[in-house]
């Protein structure tokens, strides 16, 4: 697992480094990765780096020093560089000089030049702000970063976009819009939180990782998953596996039916059962499954997914109230956590067992109250208040344990949000579940397979990334993903 630290943590592990470091080491080590991630990029983009043209945007502080340190290098390594001031009486003395013995180009916001080295640049480098920025971008660097904008001039941001909120990801106005983020030292929320805004992100090693703390959040990689995914082995059988129910649509959404269950069989699930008046309908999509029209008669299971398409009336509440008297892990989505929402019984019913809520955002406020802007305080708080995980969808998915632990599941794209993908989630849980993944970890591997599954589904359905894909396509991708982690974990 990859860690994230918010901002406060990693100043305070820069104070201890920079407490026992010759004054400007830490800088220009962030500033040389910097260089190296720009010249880098270049060559990617150009096929050479040498006589492109760079001009770094310059703020007040150690953030600017990073961008013009790192400015310093590359004109030395033969690009042309110019350097736009921002706040010319507050920028970095030490890194200015430098940028000037090195014969850069220096630059006031306010000289007419500026606009045009910006519009002229082969790439701009945003050192604005840093991590202790907050608001929207003032004037005049809101103007010139739009104007890189409208001149299709890829921004590469140093630590973070500015205008970006460090440890949220949100944004209250004018933002960077970055092609690539070099960050330095560990991973910040808003890598995750924001990742469209932030592009790929490149971490630099500066030496913090022996003194950081212990991470705000981590973030799953596909070999974490891999490992953690329920493979049979020679001694098992479709009991061992785990046995996982389905509880989902009705006749008049039989659809959420058949994407749940049908999740849960491609999950691997050793069996599938499904108790619904939907039976009839999943019965002739997944003939495997055993399906009856009652829960009453549905037979033992390890776990249940519930939720998708139950409604949320009295047939609705009876049919959650008879999966849960069942005493298994379950995962309840959709109509479930609404009817969570409406019933203090259910919610003393889930307290303290091992459930999973995989609500939406509008879901969530039904239960734990607006999202907000910190969407992993958020899932924190609706995880202690309701002392269950609680899966947190949307562009990043957070999943918070009542202890606190919380895992991010990055995605640089929406492919997953259509309707029907929060089905598909709800079984993959689900079929985790009964494989005796605890919650925290079913939850979070569910949703990487997940998002995966959306990527390769987005291909076939348009034949590039980018195309959003129906769900019953993410569904069938399912395997593909599984494969990818498990591969990963195996290191093939």
């Amino acid at each position: 697992m990859q860690g994230v630290w918010t901002a406060q943590q990693i100043r305070e592990t820069e104070e201890v480094l920079l407490a026992r470091l010759p004054d400007g080491v830490l800088m220009r080590r962030a500033a040389h990765g910097l260089a190296l991630a720009v010249r880098r990029y270049l060559g990617e983009r150009h096929g050479r780096s040498a006589g492109r043209r760079v001009t770094v945007l310059v703020g007040a502080g150690n953030n600017g020093g990073d961008a013009l340190w790192a400015g310093a290098e590359l004109r030395r390594g033969g690009l042309t560089v110019t350097a736009v001031l921002l706040a010319p009486d507050r920028a970095h003395p030490a890194g200015l000089a430098a940028l000037r013995r090195a014969r850069g180009r220096v630059l006031a916001a306010e000289d007419p030049a500026a606009r045009a080295a910006v519009t002229g640049a082969d790439v701009v480098v945003d050192g604005i702000v840093g991590i202790s920025g907050t608001g929207a971008l003032r004037e005049p660097a809101g103007a010139l970063v739009e104007a890189a904008g409208t001149a299709g001039v890829p921004i590469v941001a140093v630590d973070l976009p500015s205008g970006v909120d460090a440890d949220t990801g949100a944004t209250e106005g004018a933002a960077v819009a970055a092609a690539l983020t070099v960050t330095f030292g560990a991973r910040k929320p808003v890598h995750v939180l924001a990742r469209p805004r932030c592009g790929e992100t490149v971490l630099v090693d500066i030496g913090l990782a022996p003194e950081l703390p212990e991470p705000h959040a981590s973030v799953l990689d596909a070999a974490d998953v891999g490992r953690r995914w329920p493979v049979p082995g020679p001694t098992d059988d479709k009991y061992s596996q785990g046995v996982v129910g389905v509880a989902a649509g009705s006749a008049t959404y039989p659809g959420a039916a058949v994407l749940a269950t049908g999740s849960a069989v491609l999950a691997t699930s050793g069996m599938v059962r499904f108790a619904g008046t939907a039976a009839d309908v999943v019965r002739s999509h997944w003939p495997e499954v055993v399906g009856t029209d009652d829960l009453a008669t549905a037979g033992r299971t390890q776990a249940w997914a519930t939720g998708p398409g139950i409604g949320t009336d009295d047939a609705g509440y009876d049919l959650l109230s008879g999966v849960l008297e069942r005493d298994v892990p379950t995962c309840i989505d959709a109509d479930g956590v609404t009817l969570l929402g409406r019933h203090e019984d259910l919610r003393r019913a889930v307290r303290g067992r091992p459930v999973v809520l995989t609500p939406h955002a509008g879901e969530f406020a039904r239960i734990a109250g607006d999202v907000g802007a910190d969407r992993i305080a958020a899932a924190r708080r609706a995880a202690a208040e309701l002392g269950v995980t609680v899966l947190l969808k949307g562009n990043a998915t957070v999943v918070a344990d009542p202890d606190g632990r919380t895992l991010v599941n990055t995605s640089a794209n929406a492919w997953a949000a259509t309707a029907g993908s929060g089905d598909v989630l709800t079984g993959l849980v689900g079929a985790l579940l009964a494989a005796g993944l605890e919650p925290w970890w079913a939850a979070g591997c569910a949703a990487f397979v997940h998002s995966r599954a959306a990527t390769l589904a987005s291909v076939r359905a348009g034949g590039e990334p980018g195309v959003p894909a129906p769900a019953s396509t993410l569904q069938a991708a399912i395997p593909a993903a599984i494969r990818e982690v498990r591969k990963a974990a195996l290191g093939v």
